[in-house]
């Protein structure tokens, strides 16, 4: 999917989803007699964090107002950053866990602080001091939501178990001087965070030598070597691969992630809309030299996704080259051979591995590798990367990727019939 708008991104105010991540859940109001007093919650405007250089810091103190007729007795401040965020203390009356990542949604860092005082209606009030975020070196186009309650959010299934902060707990404080949010304000806001980082991504292509008539094996990588991780805007993906096979052969077998877009040219997704730092992936062919033709070479390229975070261009096309050797094979075209990644990429990367075998007749998966650290809810380069203190289990946990939000994730978007790629041999480019 294309990566239509890399730059800065505008703050919704909005208690929907942002598509890779959904917004907390908020528990709907009773139901109260039309005479009766009424209660609701409106959250102030949170401007954009742009040009942010990994290392800063991000101070968060976001105002609100309680718009209904009746006092509230306590409220819930709830924060939930991206991956490339993190914090390093959270306050004693703060809980905070982490939700890993799904098919279609990041993994995230929550924060949920519970100010037991009364909120007056009308009245503005903000925490007595920021929240402190830090942009960590992955950061790039990261999500901080922001959510206000009267009542206590509950973690999605999946959540890791909630802990108690150690830093001094956090008060709220009336800020009199301050306009109250307008009417109709939501209590909830996503808030881009556009870091000033870059990502290489990076293919790898192979050497293949056989007979004609024989079947050799092509293993062809893409490769985001960081430092920073990519979240691409909602309904889109990061990047894909095009692979183009040599003149004169055809596949046999091909990776379980790719297309095929006309004549011997395939489009092959990357699993996950985002791509993490360190990730390596793997597509594996099975590919028949049906004919030797002088010169024939194919092309291992990234897709057209704007990428104006890589600054190193000369490692995003990699060639497939093709010796033919000795006679024809009529031995009834066996298996040899295992294409290597001269012209590209490094295809290994990070820690712990993932095989995604192909599915289905005529498929042949490849390999897909993560590095980096996920999940957990103390040290650095966890997600979210919160530092936190004791432990004490809420009453309810449960969570899934991307702050606790309200409303499912985007929709999943497939690779594959919906990319369009003109077919084209590449033995005559110019090199």
């Amino acid at each position: 999917m294309p990566f239509s708008s890399p730059g800065p991104r505008a703050v919704r105010q909005t208690a929907g989803a942002f598509g890779a991540v959904a917004l907390i859940a908020l528990c709907a109001a009773p139901a109260v007699a039309a005479d009766g007093p009424t209660t609701g919650l409106a959250l102030g405007t949170i401007a954009p964090f742009d040009k942010v250089k990994p290392g800063s810091d991000l101070p968060l103190s976001p105002v609100f107002t309680n718009t209904g007729s009746a006092a509230l007795d306590k409220v819930w401040l709830s924060y939930s950053v991206t991956r490339g965020l993190g914090q390093t203390s959270v306050p004693s009356n703060c809980l905070s866990y982490t939700v890993p990542s799904t098919d279609e949604q990041p993994g995230r860092a929550q924060v949920v602080c519970e100010f037991d005082q009364p909120v007056q209606p009308g009245a503005v009030y903000a925490p007595e001091r920021p929240l402190t975020l830090k942009a960590l070196d992955r950061a790039l186009y990261d999500h901080i939501q922001v959510a206000v309650d009267s009542a206590a959010p509950v973690p999605e299934d999946g959540a890791s178990p909630p802990v108690h902060g150690t830093a001094a707990a956090l008060k709220l404080v009336e800020r009199t001087g301050e306009k109250a949010p307008p009417a109709g304000a939501a209590p909830s806001a996503d808030v881009a965070v556009n870091a000033a980082g870059s990502a290489d991504f990076q293919v790898g292509g192979a050497q293949l030598q056989g007979k004609v008539g024989q079947t050799v094996t092509l293993r062809v990588t893409f490769r985001n070597a960081g430092p920073a991780w990519v979240l691409p805007q909602p309904g889109q993906r990061a990047a894909h691969v095009l692979v183009t096979l040599p003149e004169g052969t055809s596949a046999a077998r091909t990776d379980a992630r790719c297309t095929n877009t006309g004549a011997e040219s395939y489009a092959c997704g990357t699993g996950a809309p985002w791509v993490n730092e360190h990730e390596s992936t793997s597509y594996a062919f099975k590919v028949k030299i049906d004919k030797a033709v002088p010169g024939a070479r194919g092309y291992v390229e990234l897709g057209s996704e704007p990428r104006p975070f890589d600054h190193v261009k000369k490692n995003d096309t990699a060639r497939i080259a093709l010796a033919v050797t000795g006679g024809t094979d009529t031995s009834g075209g066996g298996s040899t051979g295992d294409g290597g990644s001269p012209g590209g990429g490094d295809p290994t990367g990070g820690t712990g591995s993932t095989s995604t075998g192909g599915t289905g007749k005529g498929t042949d998966g490849g390999t897909t590798t993560t590095g980096g650290t996920t999940g957990g809810a103390t040290g650095a380069g966890t997600t979210g990367d919160l530092t936190t203190g004791g432990s004490v289990s809420l009453a309810s946990t449960g969570a899934g990727p991307a702050l606790p939000l309200a409303g499912a994730a985007g929709a999943a978007v497939v690779l594959g019939a919906g990319v369009v790629v003109a077919a084209r041999r590449r033995g005559g480019r110019q090199d």
